[in-house]
């Protein structure tokens, strides 16, 4: 499958990394391609400089928003959740009409300082805006509940033995998702249905983050425990 990644950060690097081991072919998506690639310090996590991965990542391309949207099947949106609507717009409502839109984003708002909130949150999500000023787009919510590393190697913690959902209107949209999902070796993929869904899922991030200053480390997950 021919795959954009829209966002270069650990995120969008760690899903392209991986959708291009998989075999699929993967394009980069930035808004200035020649900037990006000449990055050569540290990024803000404190990752390895952007050229040196990019010319460790041979078979991925590195595009603008436009192009890379342009040539793909399926795009992910790994943008910071505040710049998403901005990107894609960059990428253009033409180029993503019928196209399955992954958003992994969250709307993390952190103009009260740390912890961050979630805007919008309750009656709203950041899934559902994308999915309203981009209707022709498929938009399937997914991966936000984690971090990059597990979104992508879901097995180094108990074996993947915990969820991942996903919520859109689209059901055929869900389903190519959940193989995708599958591909990355996550095991328990809860389909939450329609996209008004996404809410519940962007709201765990709170406890997320807390969760996270309390264990001191992002290797964990939530699993869904059923009965009988």
């Amino acid at each position: 499958m021919r795959i954009a990644v829209l966002g270069t950060g650990t995120v969008g690097r760690a899903l392209a990394a991986a959708f291009s081991r998989l075999g699929h072919e993967v394009v980069l998506g930035t808004r200035d391609p020649g900037e990006t690639a000449a990055r050569s310090a540290p990024d803000a996590m404190g990752g390895r400089p952007f050229n040196e991965w990019l010319e460790s990542h041979g078979g991925i391309r590195l595009a603008t928003f436009a192009d890379a949207a342009g040539s793909s099947e399926l795009v992910v949106n790994a943008t910071n959740g505040a710049a998403s609507l901005a990107a894609l717009a960059a990428a253009g409502e033409a180029r993503l009409a019928g196209k399955i839109l992954v958003d992994v984003s969250n709307p993390l708002d952190f103009t009260q300082g740390m912890p961050p909130v979630l805007n919008p949150v309750n009656t709203e999500s950041l899934a559902e805006r994308i999915q309203r000023a981009f209707p022709e787009a498929r938009v399937v919510k997914t991966l936000n509940t984690m971090n990059a590393g597990l979104m992508v190697d879901p097995r180094r913690l108990a074996d993947g033995e915990h969820s991942v959902f996903v919520s859109g209107d689209d059901s055929d949209a869900r389903k190519t998702v959940t193989g995708l999902l599958a591909e990355l070796g996550h095991k328990d993929i809860i389909d939450l249905g329609d996209i008004t869904t996404a809410r519940g899922a962007e709201m765990v991030l709170p406890l997320w983050l807390r969760l996270f200053g309390v264990l001191g480390t992002p290797d964990f997950n939530f699993k869904v425990v059923r009965a009988g």
